[in-house]
């Protein structure tokens, strides 16, 4: 597969991410799949998935993971609801992602996909080493199957997670960059932060975003690819400088608006292309 090919956030059926049949109009090479609901991840569904994708010409990088309760209405909802931090969900959730990794490996993808959530900001606190114990865990579960943990960014900022991801200390555990959700929780320039992750990442987003009057107590705004603060030619270029060349993924969280949505994807993936033209 060539350098940087062009991908979209994308779901089976409805779901966050874009329909199958945006992907192949718009000639998408590439996705990322948020997992289906735990009674769809059968070894069935998976085969007609897989063999769809083939059809159409199109591989899936990573596998993200969703969880029944989670809830991205505020910035307070992302930190009672989602992930792996809320104490009282992390075993259940645990399991599941086992699951969804079992998912993953039917289809063939060697890595899933996580918003770990609000790690404790105390790193001596039980909480944050019953955390770090759980990561373990899981990427040892991955390991033995062949895949990867991408962790996503966007409620951290960039030391906390390397902090983390130190503590860790796992060879599979890598990140998933998203810039426009640095910006969206008010967790730091994204470009910097890039350059300080960049020899953990392994897929990224292509998303952009404005910053809240209020950062890390009200959202940013999420807005198309290359009209934000992120700066779409730093970010490609910073990308370059790590030495990234996996796939740039478009994602455009509007699904109540799947016209408005495919439109500004096809508009990120020619700014995505022309860009390459420039920087590679």
């Amino acid at each position: 597969m060539e350098k940087w090919p062009v991908g979209v956030f994308a779901s089976i059926g409805a779901g966050l991410g874009v329909s199958l049949e945006v992907v192949r109009e718009l000639g998408i090479q590439s996705v990322q799949l948020c997992c289906p609901h735990k009674e769809e991840r059968t070894e069935a569904n998976a085969a007609a998935f897989s063999a769809k994708m083939r059809e159409m010409g199109v591989t899936i990088s990573v596998v993200f993971c969703d969880f029944e309760g989670e809830s991205y209405a505020t910035i307070a909802k992302t930190r009672e609801t989602i992930g792996l931090v809320p104490p009282e969900l992390r075993e259940s959730r645990k399991e599941e992602i086992r699951e969804i990794a079992d998912f993953a490996k039917l289809l063939g993808c060697d890595a899933i996909g996580i918003h770990i959530g609000f790690i404790p900001h105390d790193a001596g606190s039980a909480d944050y080493q019953d955390l770090v114990s759980v990561m373990r865990e899981l990427a040892e579960y991955l390991e033995n199957q062949g895949q990867r943990f991408h962790l996503e960014t966007g409620q951290e900022t960039a030391e906390m997670l390397e902090g983390f991801l130190n503590a860790v200390d796992r060879k599979n555990i890598f990140i998933n960059f998203d810039p426009a959700n640095m910006i969206l929780y008010g967790s730091g320039e994204p470009i910097p932060a890039l350059k300080k992750l960049g020899k953990w990442v392994r897929s990224c987003h292509c998303k952009d975003a404005c910053w809240s009057s209020n950062p890390r107590v009200d959202w940013g705004r999420e807005v198309p690819f290359g009209t934000g603060d992120v700066d779409a030619r730093r970010f490609l270029q910073t990308l370059k400088e790590i030495g990234y060349d996996g796939p740039l993924t478009i994602e455009r969280e509007i699904p109540a608006e799947p016209e408005r949505q495919k439109v500004e994807i096809q508009q990120g993936k020619a700014l995505i292309e022309s860009l390459k033209k420039e920087i590679l």
